[in-house]
C-alpha cells in the first residue's frame, strides 16, 4: 500500500477530516490533500508528527522507494528555498544603486561617480526610468523573500523567471544609457542568478 493510501486510511480510522488533520499537524488543508492524492510527500518534520499522531513508525508509513522519493523532494525543497533567498537578497541589493556612486555624471571635462539619488546630469525621463526599474527590482526581491511559503502555482513557477527578466531589462537600460559601473554591478547579480537557475533545474 502506498503512503497516500495509508495516510487516507489512518485519517478515516480516526474519523477526522483533512482540515482537522491539517490543524493537528500545523499545515494547510491543501498540503494534506496533496499528500493523500499522491502528489507529494510531507517534510521530515511533518512525517514525524504524523507518525506520533497515529502512533505508528515512519517505516510503517513509507516504503524504501518512498523514503528515497521523500529525501529527494526534501533536498529539492531546500535547494529552491536557498535559491529564493539568494534571488530575493540580490534583488533587494539593487537598493545600493540608490546610495552608492555607480552612476557617471559629467561635470565639465571630468566624469564623477554619483548615486542614483544624487545624479543630476541626465535627462529627467531617464532618471525616472532608473527609479522605476530599480524600485521594481527591490519590490520583486521583497516579494520573493516574503512569499516563500505561498503555494500559488503561477507564483512558484514564475517568480525567479520574473526576477531574471527584470534584472536583464535593467541591465540593458544601463548599457544603452552608458552607465558601465551600474551595468557591471547588475551583471554580477544576473550571473549568480543564472548559475543558480541552471544548478537547481
Amino acid at each position: 500500500m502506498e503512503f497516500n493510501e495509508k495516510l487516507r486510511n489512518l485519517r478515516k480510522q480516526k474519523g477526522i477530516t483533512q482540515e482537522e488533520l491539517a490543524e493537528k499537524l500545523f499545515v494547510s488543508r491543501t498540503a494534506v490533500s496533496k499528500w493523500e492524492s499522491g502528489k507529494g510527500y510531507p517534510s521530515i518534520d511533518s512525517l514525524k508528527m504524523i507518525s506520533k499522531f497515529y502512533s505508528v513508525t515512519v517505516d510503517e508509513l513509507l516504503s524504501g522507494d518512498e523514503m528515497l522519493a521523500l529525501a529527494e523532494e526534501e533536498n529539492k525543497t531546500k535547494e529552491n528555498r536557498f535559491a529564493d533567498v539568494v534571488f530575493g537578497i540580490l534583488d533587494c541589493c539593487a537598493a545600493l544603486l540608490l546610495f552608492l556612486p555607480f552612476f557617471g555624471e559629467k561635470t565639465g571635462e571630468t566624469i564623477k561617480g554619483v548615486s542614483l539619488l544624487a545624479i543630476e546630469g541626465i535627462q529627467p525621463y531617464l532618471k525616472i526610468l532608473y527609479f522605476v526599474f530599480v524600485t521594481a527590482m527591490i519590490i520583486c526581491g521583497i516579494a520573493i523573500l516574503a512569499l516563500q511559503t505561498y503555494e500559488n502555482h503561477f507564483w512558484l513557477k514564475n517568480k525567479r523567471r520574473f526576477s531574471m527578466m527584470l534584472s536583464t531589462a535593467v541591465l540593458f537600460l544601463f548599457i544603452v544609457s552608458l552607465q558601465p559601473y551600474a551595468a557591471v554591478f547588475l551583471l554580477t547579480f544576473l550571473a549568480i542568478k543564472a548559475f543558480l537557475a541552471i544548478k537547481i533545474r
